[in-house]
């Protein structure tokens, strides 16, 4: 019964994939996936919460260390699973798979990219309102939404299947919900540091 079970998901796993891989196939997306795919990469949101460490204020430092510390989190447990399960690449595995970027790495389960995004957009989006004409609005909706576009790009494009891309997801939001848990933990001795060495810079102590 078990394997009946595990056997069904894996089945409509990839249907699922071909449904999106070929099914959804049209120019516009062709051109557009390979491009937004880049955006979930961990250098991307690093790069992201560098800046907001660099111009964000005292604010934008505490959330670029939780941003980066979720980024962290997620992908040690992204490389642990990787490396454990051992899933290849549908690419690898099936025929007729539209492969629409050049990709090196073989594992496949879960996705890193999908776990980076929604670890960094929880963690900003929480933190932070959009002003749109004198109200505030939570950010943490548009940028869900922006993870999963990356996520839905990363099977578009062939390089992941839709449950490698469901569990980046769990992945990343845990990691983001862990980190800012104990973000007291996390930042009060690294920002204290940090606070210290901008006093010295400046000659105030």
């Amino acid at each position: 019964m078990y394997d009946f079970i595990i056997s069904g998901i894996l089945n409509q796993n990839t249907v699922l994939f071909y449904m999106i891989n070929h099914g959804m196939d049209n120019n516009l997306f062709d051109f557009i996936m390979p491009l937004l795919t880049n955006f979930g990469s961990f250098i991307v949101w690093a790069a992201i919460c560098g800046l907001l460490f660099i111009f964000g204020g005292e604010k934008g430092k505490k959330v670029a260390l939780l941003g980066l510390a979720a980024l962290f989190v997620s992908n040690v447990a992204v490389y642990l699973l990787k490396f454990i399960i051992a899933e290849p690449r549908p690419f690898l595995t099936l025929p007729n798979v539209d492969l629409l970027v050049s990709e090196s790495e073989f594992y496949s389960f879960p996705s890193g990219h999908t776990a980076s995004s929604f670890a960094a957009a929880i963690v900003i989006g929480l933190k932070y309102k959009l002003n749109v004409k004198g109200k505030n609005y939570d950010l943490i909706y548009p940028l869900l939404v922006f993870a999963g576009i990356i996520g839905f790009s990363r099977i578009y494009i062939g390089v992941h299947y839709p449950l490698d891309v469901f569990f980046g997801a769990i992945v990343g939001i845990i990691s983001a919900l862990l980190v800012l848990k104990f973000e007291d933990n996390i930042l009060m001795e690294k920002l204290s540091h940090v606070c210290l060495l901008d006093k010295l810079n400046t000659g105030k102590i």
